[in-house]
């Protein structure tokens, strides 16, 4: 017998362990099932578990339970990142708390500090295994990843080294402007940036005296008056008929300080006539709209462009006037200096994104640094056999317009497209020493690296020397001079992404095959039986936050890698959110919710009902303690219906073990609950299987939450006492396990371990439960549905009204067909309801004074509360009630209805009125249908 109360704690690492130990988890790659593959996106390696790694676990879980029940060669990999930028700068500030080392690189070096993030991070991933154990996540641990793993590493270099080699090469050594982080001092993509709204300055001033133009002077607009001192041009816009008669032209520029330009005035159809003067600087050094300008004009003038801010976010100490200073400190100076000259026109205040690093939190500048590229524009890739190359963005569009990749929810498709179609070249090269090292090696004899700061100081032209080797270079020499020994590998580390975008391939590759030195990458493909077997993966769940920081990047990487896409759908959460909708964070603790602090109070499984029900993809959700404990509830219910289910067991003599899987007794045999109930649940086998094919994830929850609180416990067992026939009670609840299982797997498997019968296995090995056809009979279904709409219609007017629980009243139920049925169960009316008299009618009654009705699908229910409540007092207090309703809702919609407000507040803050509003207005509804039914 099941103890009285479901313990979670003492349940789900006991649980665990049966099935890791089952071997439940393991796929197997010479099956002849048809596969079905997750790849696990791999939290971060100094992480700790949170709401956002919870709920993809759950999702994950789910996708893969429900696939291994239905058959399928379920394989789920999971893994770990190293997370290069982030790793590195959690363990610096770790080394510099706790052993008070300023600069932890310049003091161990680059081999002591990797070799003490290494040994960090993996007391880290212990850890991070631990957690994912404790949601439940069925994944298959005996091929658990790294992405720094040896034979991952391989696959990074032979992919690096096969674009740099590709004709025309799709990897490239350039010097061009990029995004710097001053503060983690590398740089980022262009997806790991954030854009912050803040309150900035917009100074107008002159820039050519009107002596020089020859008519009134030109005066340029722009927030970063600094970078002036790095112009080579004014730009205007081609029909902007106020600057004509300049373009062309050169002058000199004197700005204070006492430095001086040369600048060229120059048309182009990218400036906005409307924005500040219609006339813009051109900085080519501090800017990629700049540079990208600069590049289309400069053969009209042979001005070099040069570097006015460092590294360190200082000016270079070559600029006359402000060498040393910071970016803020000079742009003080340079206006005031303005100021003083009589030059500037007017300072306005104006709100402008500013780009925050993802990582750092701190401002990007856009500096000319020589870094490694992919170019994605290039035509060189010939996809599945197509007669014309293409560019990797051409390929990164096509998977998608052609649905061999499906995006769910469909809309961030358009989403996906406004990102690709404007896709840049991507810088895969970072400076920092955690990570994959670029794979490139020059010789010392015959090359000098280049130091690109020096040469930007200067402004002199830039060139840099091609790497004598690209791959591994234990096999190679230098192809110039011979000399083996004196090769030096390139300094930078790779971008994070570029492993991370290989992860649903390189992690299906034989690490033993990966040690052979003599295979190729194709050699490594088509020997690797998991590869072979598991490419593509089914799908991919991620948050939509990442759509373009990860999932573009493994389209892009996969199938020019491979020939193949990595996925053939993407599942996209959203993100968790207090009570009140704000963005969770972990700079603001009291916004949190800990998942592992969670566990111990309600259980994994309570857990992650809490985040999947009600939660449609895509979309942001709220999850906040008193949810979590509902869904508690929702497990206690189930096991005290089956703790019931088997005292009857236990009552009738017979045990559960001994009640086969097969349940031959004929409807014909069977109470109408029981065929109701029977045929109920196939309809419900029906929903739920369609629904997690299609990924409905929330709407199946929903179903299987109603059918077991409402139906099974409080409707069938509630209303079927007396009518005892525990082999279709068990049949039913063995059904309702397996659907549940996938969602809530511990109790499941603990409630399957007393009510499986003789011989049964785990439950998480069992086969999916299919519509058994014969069991289907809508006539005993749709009437012991009526009896339960109609007995929960009665407690709910009793509720509404206030009708005192020990008062008894008639009530009245008009039927549009002439049954019987309901007056055969009217004991259990007088019992669940408080009825003292039903009257079961074919005919509406006459409507009277303080009569109540509630109408449903086949039948009216009517109370009369004349003399049972105070009819006039409910009355005033509903007038109220509505009085005080109509009044919130007025100032929510004069709120809505603010542009100002509109436009200011946060996306979260705006859905949160929209809710209060839509929530307000159903309330005013139906408090405006009581007042009707009290007229």
């Amino acid at each position: 017998m099941l103890p009285k109360a479901y313990d979670p704690k003492g349940t789900e690492d006991r649980i665990y362990v049966l099935w890791e130990e089952s071997g439940a988890f393991m796929a197997d790659a010479q099956s002849k099932k048809e596969p079905f593959v997750i790849s696990m996106p791999p939290p971060n390696a100094t992480g700790q578990l949170h709401l956002g790694h919870a709920v993809m676990l759950a999702l994950e879980d789910i996708f893969i339970r429900f696939a291994r029940m239905q058959g399928k060669e379920a394989l789920w990999l999971p893994g770990t990142d190293h997370a290069a930028i982030a790793t590195e700068s959690v363990v610096i500030k770790k080394i510099q708390k706790e052993e008070k080392i300023k600069d932890p690189r310049a003091h161990y070096g680059r081999e002591k500090l990797v070799q003490k993030i290494a040994e960090f991070v993996e007391q880290s991933r212990a850890t991070i295994r631990s957690q994912v154990r404790k949601m439940g996540a069925s994944c298959d641990w005996s091929r658990e990843r790294y992405t720094l793993d040896a034979s991952l590493n391989r696959c990074v270099n032979e992919v690096f080294k096969k674009m740099y080699e590709e004709d025309p090469k799709l990897i490239y050594r350039g010097f061009r402007v990029v995004n710097w982080d001053t503060a983690l001092q590398t740089t980022i993509s262009d997806d790991e940036i954030e854009h912050e709204e803040h309150e900035a300055v917009l100074y107008t001033f002159e820039y050519l005296s009107s002596r020089q133009t020859g008519g009134e002077p030109l005066y340029v607009a722009t927030s970063r008056p600094e970078t002036k001192l790095g112009d080579v041009a004014i730009a205007v816009h081609p029909s902007d008929e106020r600057y004509q008669h300049l373009v062309g032209k050169k002058f000199p520029v004197r700005w204070p300080g006492g430095r001086t330009i040369s600048i060229t005035v120059i048309a182009d159809s990218v400036v906005d006539p409307s924005f500040g003067t219609g006339a813009v600087g051109v900085t080519p050094f501090h800017s990629k709209i700049d540079e990208a300008l600069w590049n289309r004009h400069k053969s009209i003038d042979s001005t070099e462009p040069i570097q006015v801010i460092t590294e360190n976010g200082k000016i270079f100490h070559t600029i006359e006037g402000y060498g040393g200073m910071t970016v803020p400190e000079c742009r003080e100076a340079f206006v005031e200096g303005l100021r003083k000259e009589g030059r500037l026109l007017k300072e306005e205040k104006y709100m402008q994104p500013l780009s925050i690093s993802y990582r750092s939190k701190k401002p990007v500048e856009e500096l000319p640094k020589l870094q490694w590229f992919i170019d994605v524009n290039k035509e060189a890739i010939v996809w599945r056999g197509g007669k014309k190359k293409m560019s990797l963005k051409q390929i990164m569009q096509e998977v998608i317009r052609s649905h061999d990749i499906s995006i769910i929810p469909g809309r961030f498709e358009k989403t996906y497209f406004q990102w690709i179609d404007h896709l840049q070249d991507w810088c895969i090269s970072r400076q920092i020493w955690w990570g994959h090292r670029v794979p490139a090696w020059y010789c010392k004899k015959c090359n000098k690296i280049f130091q690109a700061t020096d040469a930007t100081a200067r402004g002199v032209s830039l060139k840099h020397p091609v790497p004598d080797y690209v791959g591994i270079p234990e096999l190679k020499k230098c192809q110039n001079c011979g000399e083996k020994n004196d090769l030096e590998q390139d300094s930078d580390t790779l971008d994070t992404w570029f492993s991370s975008g290989l992860w649903t391939w390189s992690t299906l590759i034989d690490p033993a095959l990966a040690e052979d030195t003599s295979l190729s990458l194709q050699d490594l493909l088509k020997k690797s039986p998991d590869f072979q077997k598991f490419l593509p993966t089914s799908v991919m769940e991620t948050g939509y936050d990442i759509l373009f920081f990860w999932v573009a990047r493994m389209i892009l990487m996969t199938t020019y890698a491979t020939g193949q896409i990595p996925f053939k759908h993407v599942y996209l959460h959203g993100l968790v959110r207090t009570r009140d909708g704000k963005k969770m964070s972990k700079s603001d603790p009291s916004t949190c919710i800990d998942p592992l602090e969670i566990i111990p109070k309600y259980g994994a499984d309570a857990l992650r009902l809490s985040m999947i029900v009600g939660q449609s993809p895509g979309n942001d959700f709220r999850l906040y303690e008193e949810k979590i404990a509902g869904y508690r509830n929702f497990i206690n219910k189930l096991w005290n219906a089956s703790r019931f289910v088997l005292m009857q067991c236990e009552k009738a003599e017979i045990s559960p073990k001994a009640i086969p899987a097969e349940f031959s007794t004929p409807n014909s045999q069977l109470s109408t609950p029981d065929r109701a109930l029977l045929s109920s649940l196939q309809r419900l086998v029906e929903n739920v299987t369609e629904g997690l094919k299609a990924y409905r994830l929330s709407e199946v929850g929903e179903q299987l939450y109603s059918f077991v609180w409402d139906f099974f416990c409080n409707g069938y067992l509630e209303l079927s006492k007396g009518e005892v026939d525990v082999s279709v009670r068990l049949k039913a609840l063995r059904t309702i396990v397996h659907l549940l299982h996938p969602y809530c797997p511990f109790v499941t498997e603990e409630l399957w371990s007393q009510i499986a019968p003789e011989g049964a296995g785990l439950l998480i090995k069992e086969p999916w439960p299919v519509v058994e056809e014969d069991r289907i009979d809508l006539v005993p279904e749709k009437k012991f549905e009526l009896l339960i709409n109609v007995i929960s219609a009665i407690q709910s007017l009793r509720m509404e009204y206030g009708v005192p629980s020990k008062t008894k009243i008639p009530a009245i139920v008009h039927v549009a067909e002439s049954d019987s049925f309901l007056l055969a169960y009217s004991q259990h009316f007088l019992r669940l309801a408080n009825i003292d008299h039903l009257e079961v009618v074919p005919k509406a009654p006459a409507h009277k004074h303080g009569m109540v009705s509630m109408f449903l699908k086949g039948a009216d229910v009517h109370l009369s509360l004349e003399g049972v409540v105070d009819l006039a007092k409910v009355k005033q207090n509903l007038e109220v009630e509505r009085a005080q309703l109509e009044k919130f809702l007025s100032g929510v919609r004069a709120k809505l209805s603010n542009e100002q407000f509109m436009e200011r507040a946060k996306p979260e803050v705006v859905e949160t009125e929209k809710q209060k509003l839509a929530d307000g207005e159903a309330k005013l509804a139906k408090i405006e249908e009581r007042l009707r039914a009290l007229a």
